[in-house]
């Protein structure tokens, strides 16, 4: 469920590209003016505003909005404003270029999209850099995290809810020899988390639990010298179980000595329209703390602002 609120009475897009040129002119930037209308466009109506803005003003909103803006506002303003599958070939270029074994957004991102929006992601990585997202996974990554991250980031899984009960009790038996024999990364552990379906995964580890009276996720925890496991772990995660991957993710982010904006950002500006509700009544939930209050609490000005904005909570 998203957190995005879009007015009943949307203006025109010429009217809201001709607001976002007025809220760069003068000496200083309009920025209540910019999360006014950003914060609460659907990506539909801000691709065409993009759109109506190169047409009327001969330039791109974007470099505009970069260069009139700075730091962590800039950021996520910048992010939010671009097309779900252009945010993610960002996300992912950046993952790979400064990648390292305990970064997880190439498996949050090849992990939590639909099919089809990981083939979209592949070609807006494309058309951006001029190179293929497997070909620079395969040139960034080593060893057994290139072993399982390439296979994640040229999936595309079955997205139905059929599930072969059968092949999941095999499966389930499969994983826990592999895992109890700390061959996390045999080749039939990464054929299953790379190839089959979400809905197959979720049955194989119900299977699993049912089975062996224990939870895969705890006993993946059960290693702590392992430095592969915690990106197995957030991958089986991300497969079956996004808004708690999520909802961890937003609390380490805020709870870290000196917040991580990096996570916080991310999140907010790739689940707002996904499922950031449900990640939101969680995080309440877990915490105790409403989410809009901890982001308050821990972030400030316009990059507070805009934050609030996207998880729903203007009034906040």
């Amino acid at each position: 469920m998203s957190t995005l609120i879009v007015p009943p009475h949307v203006p025109s897009v010429a009217e809201d590209s001709e607001q976002l040129h007025k809220a760069f002119e003068g000496w200083g930037t309009n920025e209540h003016l910019i999360i006014s209308i950003l914060a609460h466009r659907n990506a539909g109506q801000r691709r065409a505003i993009r759109h109506a803005y190169a047409e009327t003003y001969g330039k791109d909103l974007l470099k505009d909005l970069d260069k009139e803006l700075s730091s962590d506002f800039e950021r996520l303003v910048l992010l939010w404003t671009l097309d779900p599958p252009e945010r993610d070939a960002v996300l992912t270029d950046e993952a790979t270029k400064k990648w390292t074994k305990s970064n997880q957004v190439l498996v949050e991102i090849a992990c939590t999209r639909p099919s089809k929006g990981l083939i979209l992601v592949r070609e807006a990585y494309h058309s951006r850099f001029k190179r293929s997202l497997e070909e620079d996974v395969a040139y960034h990554t080593t060893g057994d995290f290139r072993k399982l991250l390439l296979p994640l980031v040229s999936s595309y899984r079955y997205e139905g809810d059929e599930v072969n009960l059968r092949l999941a009790k095999s499966e389930a038996k499969i994983l826990h020899e592999k895992i109890k024999g700390k061959h996390y990364s045999d080749d039939d552990v990464i054929r299953i988390v790379a190839t089959r379906s979400k809905a197959q995964v979720n049955a194989t580890l119900n299977e699993y639990k049912n089975e062996f009276g224990s939870d895969i996720i705890k006993d993946l925890e059960h290693d702590d010298d392992n430095e592969f496991l915690p990106i197995l772990k957030a991958t089986f995660e991300c497969l079956v179980y996004p808004e708690n991957y999520f909802e961890k993710v937003l609390r380490e982010a805020i709870n870290k000595r000196g917040t991580d904006e990096g996570a916080l950002t991310r999140i907010v500006a790739t689940r707002a329209e996904v499922d950031l509700k449900i990640i939101k009544d969680l995080y309440h939930k877990r915490n105790s703390v409403p989410l809009h209050r901890a982001i308050v609490k821990d972030t400030h000005g316009d990059y507070e602002k805009m934050l609030v904005a996207l998880i729903g909570e203007d009034d906040a």
